[in-house]
């Protein structure tokens, strides 16, 4: 015996045709595109006004390839990830050294490897990882 009520049967398959075809009149239709079509202009859009789209570029990723003179930051700041030490710069200081079109990732590297404490003769191992993190 089955744990069903007496009045639960199997829907005939011309009721199920009938379900389905309810079921795909009331289901919002999905605009779906092929893979050479092109986005929506409402999908630019919708990524344009993100507010994640307006961040501080250095605070991202691709903040340490400004140049100097770009960077709106008075104060900048690089942290090894090896030795844990911070090395900041006021960014006129850093523009009178370097230039205003001197790299940022450049400029962070030169300051550390200045002071750098992991010196072991090997080219490979000397030097600091610099970490942009704060920049």
């Amino acid at each position: 015996m089955t744990d069903r009520p007496a009045s639960w049967r199997m829907p005939t398959p011309k009721q199920m045709d009938k379900m389905a075809a309810a079921a795909a009149r009331s289901a919002p239709a999905t605009g779906r595109l092929a893979p050479e079509q092109d986005l929506p202009p409402e999908y630019w859009q919708a990524v344009l006004e993100d507010p994640r789209a307006a961040a501080s570029p250095t605070r991202c990723a691709s903040g340490r390839t400004l140049r100097l003179s770009r960077i709106p930051q008075h104060i900048l700041r690089v942290g090894c990830r090896r030795c844990g030490r911070t090395v900041e710069i006021q960014k006129v200081d850093a523009v009178r050294l370097y230039g205003p079109d001197a790299i940022w990732k450049d400029v962070g590297q030169r300051l550390l490897d200045n002071t750098c404490t992991q010196r072991t003769g090997r080219h490979e191992e000397d030097g600091c990882w610099p970490s942009f993190d704060g920049a």
